[in-house]
C-alpha cells in the first residue's frame, strides 16, 4: 500500500481555507525546532516527531482535530502520520508537497519562532504608533537620576539572566495590575522593555490602552538595543514587584483592564460553562489559568493549566497551536485575564474569560493537573543508577542521553552520547560497538518510548535508567559536561539571538531587521485575521 492511500494530503489552498474560515486546524511541523525557525508558514505550530507521544495529548487534547503534518522532505511527516493514528487521533492528513509545495503553492514562509505573536506585535506598533526610546536616551534618564522606572516584561528566569540596571521584573500580564503601585506618582516615566521588541510592544500598549496615568514607552528593540549601543547589562538580579495591598488601586486596575476587553470584545463565560465546554469534546478546549506560576502553584481552578499570561500572547502556538479553538482564561483579580483576553481577541483567537470567580473556586494546589489522554510508555527493562555504575566500569555498555541538548552539555553521565530520538537510524552508526544500550533523558520518560525502537534498529538488549539523569545524579554519582559525544545534529533548539548573553552582533542586527519586516509579510501571507483596537 502506498503513502498517498495511507494518509490524505491537503493541498495549499484547502489550508488557506480553514485559516480565513476560523474553522480548527492544526497545522504541524514535525521536525526540530531549529529547522522550523528557519522556515515554516505563519501559524504552523512545532511538534517535534522526537517528542510527539509526551506532547500531543497536552497541546492536542481532542483526539478528532484535524491535522495537518509536514516537513522538509526528510519523510518525518509520513512516520509521525503513523505514530497520530496509532495514538487514536482520526483526522490526519499530510500537507501536500510539504514545505517546498506551501512556497510553490505561492505560500509566505515565516523565520524565528512565536512567528504569529511577533508579527503581531509588530503590527500593533505600526498601528497605535506606540511610544518607544532608543537605549542611550533610557540610559541618560538613569544615569541622570531622572524620575523614571523600567520595567522588565520578561519571564523572572530571563530577567535574571539579563537585564537593564535598576529595572524590576514585572512579566507582561502583570503591568497593569502591578503599575500603578511601582509608579504611584503619575509623572514618573514608565519603560517597558524585554529582550527584543514584541514584550516592550506589548507591554508598553497594555498600559497605554488600560490608562494608566504615567507617560509610557517602550525600550525600542530591547535588551539587544541596549547591547548594540555598547551599554553595560546587569545579572542575577532579584528585584520583583510587591503584592498590591491597596483595593483602590486593585479596583482600578480590574475596571480598566475590563474596559479594555470589553473594547476587544472578549467573550464572557462562567465556571460551570466553561467545563461543560471541556466535557463535550466537540470543540477543542484551552483553558489557562493567566496569574504567575507561584500563585497557580498554590490554588487554582480544577482543569486549568499555568499559561502566564505575557508568555501566552507571546507563545500563543506553543500553548494553544490548534488555530480556530476556544480559549478560557481564570485569574483571581479580573486584570490578568482580562489584558491577556484583549490581546488573544485582536489575534483573531476565539477567547472568553470567566467571570464570577471566588477564592472558593480555586480548590487545587500545586503542579499542572495530569494530562487527559495521556499516552502509557511502553514497557521496558529498567536498570537503577547503582548498577549502571557497575557496567560502567567495563566495556560493552553505551549509554545514550535523549534529553535536551542544553541539559546534556550542562551535565550528563560520563561517556554518555547524546542523540535525537527521531534521527536514531542516522545516530547507530556513529556510536561505538555495544554489547547493550541504556537510555536516559531527565527523568527517562523520552527514553521509555525510545527503548523498542533502538531494540528492534540494532537487535542488542536495550534498558532504561530508572528516574533518569536525574536519579543518577540524585545517588550522587558523577557527572560531565560539555559538548562530548553528539551523535546527532544539535538541531533540537534553535538559538534565539535575543537570549543569553554572548550573541553576535551580526545576529542580533539581522534579527532586528527580520523583526521590521513582519508586518509586510503579514500583508503579503492574508490569513491572520488581526485586527488592532
Amino acid at each position: 500500500m502506498t503513502v498517498a492511500t495511507e494518509f490524505r494530503t491537503r493541498s495549499f489552498e484547502d489550508v488557506r481555507r480553514a485559516l480565513l474560515e476560523r474553522r480548527e486546524i492544526a497545522l504541524l511541523d514535525v521536525r526540530e525546532e531549529d529547522p522550523h525557525a528557519r522556515s515554516h508558514p505563519l501559524f504552523a505550530a512545532n511538534l517535534p516527531l522526537s517528542k510527539l507521544e509526551l506532547e500531543a495529548p497536552l497541546r492536542l487534547p481532542r483526539r478528532s482535530v484535524p491535522i495537518v503534518l509536514f516537513d522538509d522532505g526528510e519523510g518525518l511527516a509520513v512516520r509521525a502520520a503513523s505514530r497520530f493514528a496509532a495514538l487514536g487521533y482520526t483526522d490526519v492528513t499530510l500537507l501536500a508537497g510539504g514545505l517546498r509545495g506551501w512556497a510553490e503553492a505561492g505560500g509566505e514562509l515565516f523565520q524565528d519562532v512565536n512567528a504569529p505573536s511577533k508579527a503581531f506585535g509588530e503590527l500593533v506598533e505600526s498601528e497605535r504608533h506606540t511610544p518607544s526610546l532608543e537605549a542611550p536616551q533610557v540610559q541618560a534618564l538613569l544615569d541622570g537620576e531622572a524620575n523614571v522606572v523600567v520595567l522588565d516584561a520578561r519571564r523572572f528566569d530571563e530577567y535574571q539572566t539579563m537585564n537593564i540596571p535598576g529595572s524590576v521584573s514585572v512579566p507582561g500580564a502583570e503591568l497593569v495590575l502591578r503599575a500603578r503601585q511601582l509608579a504611584p506618582d503619575p509623572s514618573t516615566q514608565i519603560v517597558v522593555n524585554c529582550a527584543g521588541r514584541t514584550r516592550s510592544i506589548i507591554g508598553a500598549q497594555s498600559l497605554i490602552n488600560a490608562g494608566v496615568p504615567n507617560p509610557v514607552v517602550a525600550l525600542r528593540n530591547g535588551t539587544i538595543g541596549w547591547t548594540l549601543a555598547g551599554q553595560e547589562l546587569a545579572h542575577g538580579s532579584t528585584r520583583r514587584f510587591d503584592p498590591v495591598t491597596d483595593h483602590a488601586v486593585r479596583a482600578a486596575a480590574a475596571a480598566s483592564a475590563r474596559a479594555v476587553a470589553d473594547r476587544a470584545e472578549v467573550g464572557r463565560t462562567s465556571r460551570d460553562e466553561a467545563r461543560r465546554w471541556a466535557e463535550e469534546a466537540v470543540r477543542t478546549i484551552y483553558r489557562f489559568d493567566v496569574r504567575s506560576p507561584q500563585e497557580y502553584q498554590a490554588s487554582h481552578v480544577p482543569g486549568f493549566r499555568s499559561a502566564p499570561g505575557g508568555q501566552l500572547v507571546q507563545e500563543t502556538d506553543m500553548f494553544a497551536p490548534v488555530r480556530g479553538a476556544r480559549v478560557i482564561l481564570a485569574d483571581s483579580d479580573g486584570v490578568r485575564a482580562n489584558m491577556t483576553a484583549s490581546w488573544l481577541a485582536q489575534m483573531n483567537v476565539e477567547v472568553y474569560v470567566i467571570d464570577g470567580l471566588t477564592p472558593a473556586d480555586f480548590t487545587e494546589e500545586g503542579a499542572a493537573p495530569a494530562v487527559r489522554n495521556a499516552v502509557p510508555p511502553p514497557a521496558v527493562e529498567e536498570i537503577s543508577p547503582a548498577a549502571l555504575a557497575t557496567l560502567l566500569q567495563s566495556s560493552g555498555t553505551v549509554v545514550l542521553d535523549f534529553t535536551a541538548s542544553a541539559n546534556y552539555v550542562k551535565q550528563h553521565i560520563p561517556g554518555a552520547w547524546w542523540a535525537l530520538r527521531g534521527q536514531l537510524a542516522d545516530a547507530l552508526p556513529k556510536l561505538p560497538d555495544a554489547q547493550r544500550y541504556v537510555l536516559t533523558c531527565g527523568s527517562s520518560a523520552l527514553a521509555r518510548f525510545v527503548a523498542p525502537e533502538l531494540a528492534a534498529l540494532s537487535g542488542k538488549p536495550v534498558q532504561v535508567l530508572s528516574g533518569g539523569t536525574s536519579a543518577w545524579i540524585a545517588a550522587g554519582l558523577p557527572v560531565e559536561s560539555g559538548e562530548t559525544h553528539f551523535a546527532s545534529p544539535r538541531i533540537d533548539r534553535y538559538r534565539r539571538p535575543y537570549e543569553g548573553t554572548d550573541n553576535a552582533r551580526e545576529a542580533m542586527n539581522a534579527y532586528l531587521e527580520w523583526e521590521y519586516g513582519l508586518v509586510a509579510q503579514l500583508a503579503r501571507d492574508g490569513t491572520h485575521g488581526f485586527h488592532v483596537i
